[in-house]
């Protein structure tokens, strides 16, 4: 993927670049652009995320679960204040992991709707 892409998504780990790198390969130029732009306004950085479940012990748990889509268990921490806090924990210490995933999920969500578009054009 060019240089100049990637620098268009700052603050990436080693992981999510390897996947970036792997959903890209066989794309045109064109094509890695729209990619970057519609990643980019998807994708999470690990800090926010980090923020979002910290948020969640002054009272409002679940807001990062609520971000990576998973509805059902973000409810259940709004109601149960982060599972008395012991959940809210386990994100902050799966923070990373948690950003990864949503982000490879994004990631495949762009790269589909590139595809998408290859079709239109």
């Amino acid at each position: 993927m060019n240089q100049q892409l990637l620098m268009m998504l700052p603050g990436m780990d080693p992981d999510e670049l390897a996947v970036i790198q792997s959903i890209t390969r066989d794309m045109t130029d064109w094509e890695q652009q729209q990619f970057v732009a519609i990643y980019k306004g998807k994708r999470k950085d690990q800090m926010t995320m980090l923020v979002l479940t910290l948020i969640g012990f002054l009272g409002i748990a679940g807001i990062q679960r609520l971000i990576v889509g998973d509805t059902v268990l973000g409810i259940l921490y709004l109601l149960t204040f982060g599972f008395c806090g012991i959940g809210t924990i386990i994100d902050i210490i799966n923070i990373k992991s948690l950003t990864f995933e949503y982000n490879r999920k994004q990631a495949m969500e762009a790269a589909n709707m590139v595809h998408m578009m290859r079709g239109v054009q």
